[in-house]
């Protein structure tokens, strides 16, 4: 936009300023396109002549910009073409470090003296002399640094520069499925609403949820998906339907052409948990919940990140613990989060001999150890011998956990009074018993029909910081209501 607007002014710098700065994020755009091309050319000189020549540009731009004579000293309409070289270099530069031969090498350095010849010559109307220099012993741009190819953040910096080059606003680029939609539309308008500052992640209020679950779904299988209602449907073809672009976009992840309904029973694996997600099921809340988890390592990391560079200004060690970070993270991450579901029969599946009871008892293990910080609490009843020669049932809550990749493992069990859903009505109850197993300051409780996303587990932070805001005075609150998508339509 920036570009299109330089080429139409002619006359004025104050018309060409006016018109960028009518939105102070094309304003922005332009300056980090600026200091960013700086930064990286800079990085890439080897040679004081070759530092000198982008100096010499530097300096007779930014003196053209404070006397406000840039369109007059500048052919702006030549802009376009210096813009497409910027694309090639980066291009280039993001190539993997493998395959920086010297043939790439080479194109780097012709690139880069071509730019110069374009700006010199075909952008500046007083640039010539700018590039000879009679004390020089090679050509131009012949030695070249390419150590920065190596670092992360500098690699960012150059594809942050090449999206902001290249990308042009379209309404081709709106997503055309109306969920995505809905969910962009949301997020974006609720960053634009009074909340709390985000702390640090490790200084957040820890929290855990909690989802009561008793016999419901937990994942579609084979014979859900394929059975036929009274109409003739089945949830398979019916969400197909419903969902057509989403089931294109599945067939094209697990590269799959299906000749026949009976050709998709091969890949059920990959078919069974993209229906789940569509589904009121237990593994499409257990998925949003943990998108809880997903969220804090991002911004622990970070976080970790942001420290580590103010570290790098302040003393002069380099910060060599990407690896640390990493596990940092992870840590801090299941220190401020916990995630309980309260399986309340999960005992009894397990040594059932119904085939749905074990299925469920089976995907639910699955569960945790495709997540491994998921803690499965259920009640379990054991039979023991009393004085008398009699038994009875005793009652224990227990907490479990996913270990290897088809076993669990018990972490807590704690005696119980008496049966707990003889004292109230079992959904409520199945919580009561499990709350002891919840860790943190604040507990959500979901229900097994609700999902989550990682952008609104993103203002988790944001929220908890409710609970302690000085605005409501003493009577700071102790319950918190937020919205819910309902989609059980």
């Amino acid at each position: 936009m920036a570009l299109d607007m330089a080429k139409s002014v002619k006359k004025r710098d104050e018309e060409l300023r006016k018109r960028i700065n009518q939105d102070p994020y094309t304003f922005y755009a332009v300056i980090e396109c600026y200091e960013t091309l700086l930064n990286i050319l800079y990085s890439l000189m080897a040679e004081t002549s070759d530092k000198k020549v982008v100096d010499r540009i530097r300096e007779s731009l930014e003196d053209s910009i404070e006397r406000q004579s840039l369109v007059r000293e500048f052919r702006l309409d030549e802009l376009p073409q210096l813009s497409a070289k910027f694309d090639k270099l980066l291009t280039l530069l993001l190539k993997t470090e493998e395959e920086h031969d010297t043939t790439i090498k080479t194109q780097i350095a012709n690139l880069l003296q071509d730019t110069m010849e374009i700006i010199t010559q075909d952008i500046m109307k007083n640039g010539q002399g700018i590039l000879k220099d009679e004390n020089r012993d090679n050509q131009l741009f012949a030695n070249l640094n390419l150590d920065s190819i190596k670092d992360e953040a500098w690699r960012e910096k150059c594809v942050r520069l090449q999206l902001l080059l290249t990308t042009k606003e379209s309404a081709i680029y709106v997503p055309t499925n109306l969920e995505a939609r809905r969910r962009i539309t949301f997020f974006a308008n609720s960053l634009f609403m009074k909340m709390p500052r985000a702390p640090q992640v490790r200084s957040m209020m820890s929290f855990s949820v909690l989802t009561p679950y008793f016999k419901e779904e937990v994942l579609f299988s084979t014979e859900d998906l394929h059975k036929k209602n009274e109409d003739g449907i089945s949830i398979l073809f019916y969400l197909r339907k419903i969902y057509p672009d989403e089931w294109k976009n599945c067939l094209e992840r697990i590269k799959f052409v299906p000749k026949d309904e009976e050709s998709l029973k091969s890949r059920m694996d990959e078919i069974s948990p993209w229906a789940s997600y569509r589904g009121q099921t237990l593994t499409r809340t257990v998925r949003g919940m943990m998108y809880y988890r997903r969220a804090l390592e991002i911004q622990c990391i970070q976080d970790k990140i942001d420290i580590a560079k103010l570290d790098r200004q302040r003393t002069t060690t380099s910060y060599q613990e990407g690896g640390n970070i990493v596990d940092m993270a992870l840590a801090i991450a299941d220190i401020k989060f916990t995630y309980v579901v309260s399986c309340q029969v999960y005992g009894m599946q397990k040594v059932s001999k119904n085939l749905k009871d074990k299925a469920c008892y089976l995907n639910i293990l699955n569960l945790m150890i495709m997540y491994p910080s998921l803690r499965i609490a259920y009640i379990d009843e054991v039979e023991a011998p009393t004085k008398n020669g009699t038994t009875e049932k005793t009652y224990y809550s227990v907490l479990v956990k996913g270990v290897g990749e088809k076993y669990d493992e018990e972490i807590y069990r704690i005696k119980l009074p008496g049966k707990p859903t003889d004292i109230g009505e079992g959904k409520p109850e199945n919580q009561n018993h499990a709350i002891i197993f919840t860790r943190g300051e604040a507990l959500q409780a979901i229900d097994m029909n609700q999902d989550n996303y990682l952008e609104e587990a993103f203002k988790m932070r944001n929220v908890l910081e409710e609970f302690g805001s000085d605005k409501y005075g003493k009577s700071k609150p102790t319950i918190l209501g937020l919205r819910e998508h309902i989609f059980t339509g």
